[in-house]
């Protein structure tokens, strides 16, 4: 069998026409483009302007390689120019929060990576929300985590 390929600067990233101002990044999946799946990567083109996404953390360590540009860098501990080649990895937790923003000329390209799988729990500490991605789209959530925090009992009853 020949191994299959993909290549992080030259296959074309989509676009999502929904994503707001700001936030109008292209990607691609290598691992579905190559038929395999035990790592999450994630190619991101970022025109002038625009973030991959926004401030958050994970709680699965993820790495980022500065392919082709220059991105700023947003981590706890302030904000940085990143250069081509440069390479950053994020601890889980609120200690690898981080948001990847383009504020250069010209288009930037990025390689996302880290073991996480779903289910998956991203936190964004500038809007105070949560996302649960547990594997099955119709049960996917993103929510304010100061309206839906409720007791670990609430809405259950004995079961007796």
């Amino acid at each position: 069998m020949t191994a299959k390929r993909s290549n992080a600067f030259h296959d074309v990233c989509e676009y999502d026409p929904t994503d707001p101002e700001g936030f109008r990044s292209g990607r691609f999946q290598p691992p579905s483009a190559a038929s395999a799946d035990a790592l999450a990567v994630k190619v991101y083109e970022l025109p002038p302007g625009q973030a991959m996404c926004p401030y958050h953390y994970e709680y699965e360590e993820e790495w980022l390689i500065v392919l082709e540009g220059t991105v700023r860098l947003r981590t706890p501990a302030g904000g940085e120019q990143l250069e081509r080649g440069a390479i950053v990895a994020f601890p889980p937790g609120p200690d690898g929060a981080h948001k990847v923003t383009n504020d250069a000329d010209q288009t930037a390209r990025v390689v996302m990576f880290s073991s996480a799988r779903e289910p998956a729990v991203a936190v964004y500490p500038d809007s105070d929300k949560i996302g649960v991605w547990p594997g099955n789209a119709d049960d996917e959530v993103i929510l304010h985590r100061r309206d839906g925090k409720v007791d670990y009992f609430a809405g259950e009853t004995d079961a007796s």
